[in-house]
């Protein structure tokens, strides 16, 4: 299959089909001695629950890498095996983890984005080969790396591509674009950049309810432009002015939001429109598609079933500007204590862990945190992080109760 999607290669880089056979199954087993984890498979066959010492770790039904992230690491380990005369470089991280990034890095991959950049965009020369992460790339950007004849494999997540498609449509019938999400997270820059489409459509990005608020606000009663253009500095197309470019909307969003909120971002623009202009002149002015990632709900449905059960503590493992990360965290600390943590070396000892406060956005320590035994702890994993992680947090917390992993294997 072509690698590069969307517009065709120029005559510098024809595609490349890196997807043999023999290549993919020289990558499985490079990704398998990389990621795999024989604890993490045991607790599965055991139904997810794994004791011993009087320690329980209860593991949630899907955690951890997704198809997207998974195809994402295949094909850039593929391009490093099949360019292997060629320069390679990536647009920023891969994925949201900083393990899996640093094994990138070591297959000799160079960042082009970023404060950690290798190279810029214009360094590129039409022998480079350029690797787009799962969350997409600027249209821009993308043209400017195009327009150089450089080979581009492109890892973006087909659902990612499914909002592009919904906003491109939007700008193309004057619909301005809401979209929910961070308006500095790679995937919403990408789609930000499609919702202009030609260059004549506009967005607007809300992050929350309080943000989604201010605009049905506007949207009923107009207000003061100047506030509303400060309020989303940073956060809105070039050009945009509410009171023209609010008349028509849809509602976007970035994939790894809460599924609940993005619907109640929804409900409430579609019931400002409607108290606008009636519901039969308003139903034409909005329209919203269900663009959650099926990855990141399930993710987030298994952790409430987990969190169901009776349990002391809750782990979640995974970079910590991982949306979908930060979500399951979120879920967790309205239910019980829980520890957002990078990996085991975050967990200094039974009284003290390195650990990350979302509201905060930066890693605090907490003491005190391991209750004696017999302890029972839930973990989960953001769709980002690999079993080898989730498998080095689990046999830690059992080494901090004198479980050593030789016993959980020998069980």
């Amino acid at each position: 299959m072509p690698i590069e999607s969307g517009t065709p290669a120029s005559a510098a880089s024809p595609r490349v089909n890196i997807r043999t056979p023999e290549v993919m199954a020289a990558v499985q087993a490079q990704v398998e001695r990389h990621y795999r984890s024989e604890v993490v498979e045991r607790i599965r066959a055991a139904g997810g629950v794994l004791s011993c010492g009087g320690v329980s770790v209860r593991l949630a039904k899907q955690f951890g890498f997704c198809y997207g992230v998974e195809r994402a690491i295949d094909l850039a380990y593929a391009a490093r095996k099949v360019f292997t005369d060629r320069k390679l470089f990536i647009l920023g991280e891969i994925i949201h983890n900083p393990e899996v990034n640093e094994q990138i890095r070591a297959l000799g991959i160079r960042n082009l984005i970023g404060n950690n950049r290798d190279a810029t965009v214009g360094e590129l020369t039409p022998e480079d080969v350029v690797i787009v992460p799962a969350f997409g790339a600027e249209v821009e950007t993308l043209r400017k790396i195009r327009e150089l004849g450089c080979q581009i494999v492109d890892t973006t997540c087909g659902d990612v591509m499914s909002v592009w498609k919904r906003v491109r449509q939007n700008a193309r019938d004057g619909v301005t674009s809401i979209i929910h999400g961070k308006a500095r997270h790679e995937e919403t820059l990408a789609t930000s950049s499609h919702a202009r489409g030609d260059g004549s459509g506009h967005y607007v990005v809300v992050l929350d309810l309080e943000e989604t608020d201010y605009v049905c606000r506007y949207l009923i009663g107009g207000g003061d432009r100047g506030a509303f253009l400060e309020k989303f500095r940073g956060a809105h197309s070039e050009g945009f002015d509410p009171d023209l470019h609010l008349v028509r909307v849809g509602v976007a969003n970035q994939t790894t939001m809460m599924r609940g909120e993005t619907e109640e971002v929804q409900r409430r623009v579609r019931q400002a429109v409607l108290d606008r202009d009636g519901a039969e002149s308003g139903a034409p002015n909005f329209r919203f598609f269900d663009t959650i990632c099926g990855a990141t709900q399930e993710r987030q449905d298994a952790l409430r079933d987990l969190l169901a059960i009776p349990m002391q503590l809750l782990l979640v493992i995974g970079g910590y500007n991982s949306s979908n990360t930060t979500h399951l965290a979120e879920m967790g600390e309205g239910r019980i204590p829980t520890y957002f943590v990078r990996n085991a070396a975050r967990m200094e000892s039974a009284d003290r862990i390195r650990h990350f406060d979302i509201h905060r956005n930066e890693e605090i320590v907490s003491e005190g945190w391991l209750p004696v035994a017999p302890l029972c702890a839930g973990v989960t994993a953001g769709a980002s992080c690999p079993n080898n992680l989730i498998e080095e947090v689990i046999v830690r917390l059992f080494e901090l109760r004198g479980v050593g992993r030789e016993q959980l294997l020998a069980g």
